[in-house]
């Protein structure tokens, strides 16, 4: 846009007839600041035509505008978002906060998942700090209604597939979301058995952010972005056993992850699983990236009635319980 700017403020400086002159001996994009491109919109726009240029993107615009309805009209079936952390672990805001900003987007609840005790390096909670929580989220909630804070949490996947809190517990939450954050570059094999383990674990809602993939990079020490590859496993039968045992698969949300890939999204919905659309937001102004997971689920063929967090926070517990 930056070049058709500085092509009209060449142009505007020129009078009529020097205008008509440099049209009619094709030599508009000699001045500097006007090339090819934008020479030619000045030319069809001298005639009194539509510029090529403009027609094209009005097109696309076009074409753009039913996915624009469809997301619109899907994201406004979402009750609630089932993946979220606050400043307990390695959130930047209160949960207070991240709950007015759920309640600020017209949803009904909002699952609490702060990290696991395992993941040290994101403050993880312990079972104390975690039983502290429940309590603190009870207040909440009283105060809130009828809006609902769920209970949850982010359970890392051990590497045997265990989960990373005790079953007592687990038991106690609303929303578990089972996450692998270690050793993700572990054997195909491997991975595929403890992710299998994890999904029949009774404790287990939802499969978080299955490939574990990083499409941008978090900045390292050096500065430098690296992307993080997908973790490899038997696709077919981490989400054959998600629909056995009744597991959503979670499409991510978060720019940097947009997980699981397109292919694999597509291959679990052929499949038969439900899913939970969710922004794993780590402060109050990323709980409206939820358009990035509606616009793959409709690119993927994922039904509204195939997402648990359609169904209002009632519905939602009796398909948990």
């Amino acid at each position: 846009m930056q070049a058709f700017r500085t092509a009209a403020a060449v142009v505007d400086g020129l009078d009529e007839d020097a205008l008509d002159l440099k049209i009619r001996t094709n030599t508009l994009k000699d001045l500097k600041g006007v090339g090819p491109k934008t020479a030619a919109v000045v030319v069809q726009a001298h005639k009194g035509e539509v510029p090529e240029y403009l027609a094209k993107l009005e097109q696309e615009l076009a074409e753009l505008v039913p996915m624009a309805d469809d997301v619109a009209a899907f994201r406004a079936q979402l009750k609630g978002d089932l993946h979220s952390h606050s400043d307990w672990s390695d959130g930047g805001s209160p949960i207070r906060e991240m709950a007015e900003a759920t309640i600020a987007l017209g949803h009904e609840y909002l699952a609490l998942t702060d990290h696991s005790p395992r993941l040290t390096v994101a403050n993880g909670l312990s079972a104390a700090r975690l039983e502290k929580q429940l309590d603190v989220v009870a207040e909440l909630n009283g105060e809130l209604a009828p809006f609902r804070i769920l209970t949850g949490i982010e359970v890392d996947i051990n590497v045997d597939g265990s989960l990373d809190q005790t079953d007592e517990l687990l038991g106690r939450l609303d929303v578990v979301v089972a996450s692998v954050h270690s050793e993700l570059r572990a054997p195909k094999a491997q991975m595929t058995e403890r992710m299998l383990t994890a999904i029949a674990n009774p404790h287990t809602d939802v499969l978080g952010h299955c490939t574990g993939r990083l499409v941008i990079g978090r900045r390292q020490r050096d500065g430098t972005q690296k992307p993080r590859p997908e973790s490899e496993f038997d696709a077919e039968a981490v989400f054959g056993a998600c629909v056995e045992f009744g597991t959503a698969v979670e499409i991510n949300s978060r720019p940097e992850r947009l997980d699981p890939p397109r292919r694999l999204l597509t291959l679990a919905n052929e499949l038969g699983a439900e899913f939970a659309i969710d922004t794993d937001a780590h402060a109050p102004g990323q709980l409206d990236w939820q358009y990035n997971g509606v616009e793959r689920a409709i690119e993927c063929g994922v039904e509204p009635n195939r997402v648990i967090n359609t169904k209002s926070a009632n519905e939602l517990l009796t398909w948990i319980g």
